[in-house]
C-alpha cells in the first residue's frame, strides 16, 4: 500500500521548498517557492505527533547541520537524514537520532558510480540503515541519476537491473523526479509506474504532486509499491492544493 511520507527540506538553516532544477552551486536563478518562519523541530514534532514514519530531512547545501540535528532530536528514530552524507559522518547522524541515512553524491566520483564507496558505507552503518537516493532526470536512457544538487548526470540509469544490483546494499530507495520537483504540475507517471513494476523493496517517490488525488494515483500506478512525499503543494509549506490533514487521513485509512 502507498503511504504519505513527510519531508523537511533545509536551505541555509531554514525550512524551504525549492524548485529542484534551479538549485545550482552558485545559486544564481534559485527559485524558492516557500520559506517557513517555523523551525525544523516544529515540523518534526508535528510528524511525531501524527505518527508519520519514514519521512526525510534533506540538507540542501551548507549551513544546515544545526537545523537538521534539531529535527532529529525532536523525532528520534522517526526521520531519515540526507544531504552531504559520507562514510565519515554517517554513523554520527544515526547516533544523533536518524533512523536511516540517505546517500547519493558520496557514491560517485566525477559522475561515475563507485561500488567500493557503497560497500564502505554498508560496512559503516549496515544496509538496514542505508537509503540510496536515485533522484534522476529524464534522458534518452529513460531516467539517469543526477548528483550535485541534481545538476550533474551520472553513469547510473534507473533501470530494474540497477535496482536489483543495489537492493542488497540498502533498506530502501528515495527517488526525486528532478525535472518536475517543486513545480506542482503533476507527477512523472511513467517513472512511478516504472518503480512500481520493480516493487522488490520500499521506494519513496517525490516530485510534482499537486492534489490529494495524486496519492491515490501513485498507489494505482505503482500497485501500492511506491510511497510518496509532498512538498510545495502542501499547505504546511505555503501550498494551496493539498491539506496536510488530508495526507494524515490518507495514511490512517490503512493503519
Amino acid at each position: 500500500m502507498t503511504l504519505f511520507r513527510p519531508c523537511i527540506d533545509l536551505h541555509k538553516g531554514k525550512v524551504k521548498q525549492i524548485v529542484g532544477g534551479s538549485l545550482t552551486n552558485d545559486e544564481q536563478g534559485l527559485q524558492v517557492n516557500f520559506e517557513s518562519d517555523r523551525t525544523s523541530d516544529y515540523y518534526a514534532e508535528l510528524y511525531r505527533r501524527d505518527g508519520l514514519q519514514g519521512g526525510h530531512v534533506i540538507k540542501l547545501g551548507l549551513g544546515n547541520d544545526e537545523a537538521a540535528m534539531a529535527a532529529l532530536r525532536a523525532y528520534p528514530g522517526g526521520l531519515q537524514l540526507g544531504g552531504g552524507v559520507t562514510g565519515e559522518n554517517a554513523a554520527g547522524y544515526l547516533e544523533a537520532g536518524a533512523s536511516h541515512v540517505i546517500v547519493t553524491s558520496a557514491l560517485f566520483d566525477a559522475g561515475r558510480f563507485r561500488e567500493d564507496r557503497l560497500d564502505a558505507l554498508v560496512r559503516c552503518v549496515g544496509a538496514e540503515r542505508l537509503v540510496i537516493d536515485l533522484s534522476c532526470r529524464r534522458t534518452e536512457q529513460g531516467w539517469t541519476v543526477a548528483m550535485d544538487r541534481w545538476q550533474t548526470l551520472t553513469d547510473l540509469d534507473v533501470t530494474h537491473e540497477t535496482l536489483d544490483g543495489l537492493a542488497q546494499s540498502c533498506a530502501e530507495f528515495l527517488v526525486h523526479a528532478a525535472d518536475v520537483e517543486g513545480q506542482c504540475a503533476g507527477i512523472d507517471e511513467d517513472l512511478v509506474r516504472h518503480l512500481g513494476a520493480w516493487g522488490k523493496k520500499p521506494v519513496t517517490y517525490a516530485g510534482g504532486v499537486n492534489s490529494i488525488d495524486d496519492l491515490a494515483l501513485v498507489e494505482r500506478l505503482s500497485g501500492g509499491c511506491v510511497d510518496v512525499t509532498v512538498g510545495s503543494a502542501l499547505d504546511l509549506f505555503g501550498g494551496t492544493q493539498i491539506r496536510y490533514a488530508d495526507c494524515v487521513a490518507f495514511n490512517a485509512h490503512y493503519c
